[in-house]
């Protein structure tokens, strides 16, 4: 995720067999990090009636773990660039295990909170050592489009394992199980690992930007802090203000830090540019949205409708399915004729229906017309958001801030998904209590009450999805613009000295799995033109596909290089089969 341009300590290729059992033992690791998103959720009620938490603590137990792992991702990214990658990826299994094994026995809120945010830190150095495994692994192009197409269906599909898993575990052992499970998964890992993953050293050691690591880490607690404390205290209470004021100076803080750092956590170059910071805020608003939908719906259908766990989490299913679905068809069919700009906001647009609707439900509503129509509807709206937002933040930056910029799209994502569930619970619970104060005596008021909660945090979800298409509107490229961009870029490279002249040669087949024989012949045509640039190539790699990773590929021979020179077109990076243009 972060930092896997400097993947290149543990080079050495390794035996066919080898390489493929560390596939194995990596993807192992992601899927443990990936499902750990939604198989909480879904034990989440039933841990609270074990530790009789109250209601406004229970989102401690979702952000506490995105937050760390959100904020601390690039730090994770980076100390894997700085010591040897094959132990901390061990360390981060071994740390995410005991932390799971301290949740799973924990006697208190207190331990459970403490334990999930040593996950998400554990889970932050795991996953980038992964992808660095996996890409000095992985050598020989087509082999390594082999792997990453596991790894991403893996990554992809990871959450809706969590849910199936969770509701299992839950309903037919205990809660502790959906925690207790990761040491399964880790004990094969660290196995796996220490037998067949090469031990390497790096031959450059960056440095680590500790100041802009401490500002930004505590600036985003402090807002979620504040946003929490502000239900049981008051939004007028002195350490609510204090942390909401504080939390953004620090992060301004920051900002300042990054410019002067010689070695900076995250070169701001890579967010302001108009394109990219326009997709990672169609990110973040997404992240708000669909972590709150998870949370409010799995109360709603669990303790408002009385659905068990595992009929909880079949629930879900259909929008992760319109999600995948929606997502490879808007990145693969979708993004090159019409462009992000309309793909983003038609998006946020049916997203902006879906919570709409789903603003609607009751307490006595059903699931098939209450809740099904709008889970679908925010399946394909947020397919259609996704994949385009994650390829058009992740193109025409420089080699160098690759990792970066792709670890970005996990972090807005894990960022928004907890700064906006601690805001809209305190929302949700806020409105819940008003309406308790003026319907007490009704038999159905407590049912009726936390309905009218999620629906208002709905509600406002609705509001923040059409803020987004509007930014989408204001920011994001055309197609047309796209096109100006791509030919302003080719004019500098085909005017550079020494360039070669262009000559025919073969496309290099990188990560590619379809042959071009098999594909249509638009297809086709639109691969000759739309080649992807050597030495680099991403992958999805998170929840519902909706992270990147951009990853240094081999050198590129010259008749590639000669073929790149011809394209034209520097910028272009490849998400699955397609090409994106430069911005």
């Amino acid at each position: 995720m972060s930092s896997v341009s400097s993947a290149a300590q543990g080079t050495q290729t390794q035996p066919a067999d080898r390489r493929w059992l560390v596939l194995v033992i990596v993807s192992i690791a992601q899927l443990m990090v990936v499902l750990d998103a939604t198989i909480v959720n879904i034990a989440l009620p039933s841990a609270q009636r074990a530790l009789a938490f109250p209601n406004s603590d229970r989102q401690w137990i979702v952000t506490a773990y995105a937050l760390a792992f959100g904020s601390l991702l690039l730090v994770g990214g980076r100390l894997g660039d700085m010591f040897n990658r094959k132990w901390v990826f061990i360390a981060g299994l071994i740390g995410f295990a005991l932390s799971s094994a301290i949740g799973g026995a924990a006697g208190s809120f207190t331990v459970l909170v403490t334990a999930r945010a040593l996950q998400g830190v554990f889970g932050a150095l795991l996953a980038p050592s992964a992808l660095g495994t996996l890409v000095s692994t992985f050598q020989d192009p087509r082999e390594r489009g082999k792997a990453f197409g596991v790894f991403g269906s893996v990554a992809a599909g990871g959450g809706g394992i969590g849910l199936i898993l969770g509701g299992l575990l839950t309903q037919y052992l205990s809660w502790r199980y959906c925690l207790y499970v990761n040491l399964i998964f880790a004990a094969i890992a660290v196995t796996g690992a220490l037998l067949y993953i090469h031990s390497g050293r790096p031959d450059v050691r960056p440095r680590m930007d500790w100041p802009g690591t401490v500002l930004a880490c505590a600036g985003l607690f402090l807002i979620v802090f504040g946003f929490s404390h502000a239900e049981t205290s008051g939004w007028t209470s002195a350490l609510t203000i204090g942390s909401l004021v504080l939390g953004p100076v620090l992060l301004a803080g920051f900002a300042v830090a990054e410019v002067r750092s010689a070695h900076p956590l995250l070169p701001l170059r890579v967010i302001i540019d108009r394109t990219r910071g326009g997709s990672y805020l169609s990110v973040f608003i997404s992240g708000i949205a669909i972590f709150g939908t998870f949370l409010f719906l799995t109360y709603y259908l669990q303790e408002i409708k009385g659905e068990s766990p595992l009929t909880t989490g079949l629930l879900f299913l259909p929008m992760i399915g319109c999600i995948l679905i929606f997502s490879n068809l808007s990145s693969i069919v979708l993004l090159l004729r019409v462009g992000p700009r309309v793909l983003i906001a038609a998006g946020m647009l049916v997203a902006t229906g879906g919570m709409i609707y789903l603003a609607q439900v009751s307490a006595t509503s059903s699931y098939l017309s209450g809740v099904l129509p709008a889970l679908l509807i925010l399946g394909v709206g947020f397919g259609l958001v996704f994949a385009p937002a994650i390829n058009t933040a992740t193109t025409g930056v420089r080699r160098v801030d690759s990792g970066v910029a792709s670890a970005l799209v996990n972090t807005m994502q894990q960022v928004g998904g907890s700064i906006g569930t601690s805001a809209l619970s305190t929302v949700a619970l806020t409105a819940t209590a008003s309406y308790l104060a003026a319907h007490h005596t009704s038999p159905l008021a407590p049912a009726i009450a936390a309905t009218h909660g999620f629906t208002t945090a709905f509600t406002i979800s609705a509001g923040l999805l059409a803020f987004g298409c509007v930014l989408a509107l204001a920011l994001l490229p055309s197609k047309r613009r796209l096109d100006q961009l791509r030919r302003a870029a080719a004019e500098p490279a085909a005017a550079a000295p020494g360039a070669a002249p262009p000559t025919p040669a073969p496309a290099p087949a990188l990560a590619s799995a379809q042959p071009a024989s098999a594909q249509p012949a638009s297809a086709r045509s639109a691969s000759a033109q739309l080649t992807t640039p050597p030495g680099f190539e991403a992958i999805p790699v998170a929840l519902c596909s909706c992270s990147p990773v951009v990853s240094p590929a081999r050198e590129p021979t010259p008749a590639s290089a000669r073929l790149w020179n011809q394209a034209g077109t520097p910028g272009m990076l490849r998400i699955g089969r397609r090409a994106i243009l430069p911005e």
